[in-house]
């Protein structure tokens, strides 16, 4: 276990939700491969996060698969100090599929519910959110890094708990994993899977498993500066409209963000 990391705040021992540090040290490794030598992820903005205490961690969501929630939580390991453990929360209909659920629950991440993300943040953790879901992943190519509507649970979360949404940008997802089509028909795969579709890419699954190795783009993560929202507003006063404008003012704030990393972007792949 690396030096200083912070185990998630806890009450009583016991993770309620399957964390296992042992298997979140032992895909360490693999995540650092990944991180360090097959896309080079280069980090900025770390000061934002708090080095202790709850927040939430906004990110746009991209590249077919959700690799990028495994850089994400990559980047709290290896480039933010103290380490922290990110929560992420991930889409119920996940928790069915065959070992995947169960792995995520072992290495940290938690099914998406309001209740459950209220848990995390009053216990002191951070709690990585997509508020896209799966439109973000599931977009054509041709609208790569067009964030899709965001929806506004992250904001009641963010002003019942009074904690600070940390916006984040990702790139280099879109290349890793282009999506040119959906394969919908499934078959009895569909029910084994329990998928809602298979991306095809320019590799997969024209290649077979091999083509569903992504490419080694070249990443940028950006982490910006706190919003507060809960400073001026109480969670009693606020209307579902209010919370519309609110998480599209966040989705503005991360959509120049991502417009700002592919304006500095010297290469695809370099």
């Amino acid at each position: 276990m690396p030096k200083g990391r912070r185990a998630p705040s806890r009450r009583g021992g016991r993770d309620p939700f399957g964390y296992d540090r042992a298997a979140h040290d032992l895909v360490l490794p693999l995540l650092r491969f990944f991180y360090e030598r097959y896309w080079r992820v280069r980090v900025d903005g770390t000061e934002h996060v708090p080095a202790e205490g709850a927040a939430l961690i906004v990110s746009n969501h991209s590249g077919a698969i959700p690799i990028d929630a495994a850089m994400l939580t990559a980047a709290m390991e290896f480039a933010v100090r103290p380490p922290r453990l990110l929560r992420f929360l991930f889409d119920r209909f996940v928790s069915d599929m065959p070992l995947v659920g169960d792995f995520y629950r072992r290495v940290g991440a938690v099914p998406a519910t309001y209740e459950n993300g209220l848990v995390l943040l009053r216990r002191g953790d951070l709690v990585g959110i997509f508020p896209e879901g799966v439109a973000g992943v599931a977009k054509g190519f041709a609208r790569r890094y067009q964030l899709q509507s965001f929806r506004t649970g992250f904001v009641r979360l963010s002003l019942e708990a009074r904690v600070p949404i940390i916006p984040v940008a990702v790139v280099g997802a879109e290349e890793a994993y282009p999506l040119i089509g959906k394969l919908r028909q499934l078959g009895p795969l569909k029910s084994l899977l329990n998928v809602p579709y298979l991306p095809v890419t320019p590799l997969f699954p024209l290649l077979g498993p091999l083509g569903a190795i992504p490419l080694p783009s070249r990443w940028e993560i950006r982490f910006g500066e706190p919003i507060r929202f809960y400073e001026d507003l109480s969670r009693l006063k606020i209307s579902p409209r209010t919370s519309r404008l609110l998480a599209q003012d966040v989705r503005r704030r991360i959509q120049n963000m991502v417009h700002e990393l592919l304006s500095e972007r010297d290469g695809l792949f370099r």
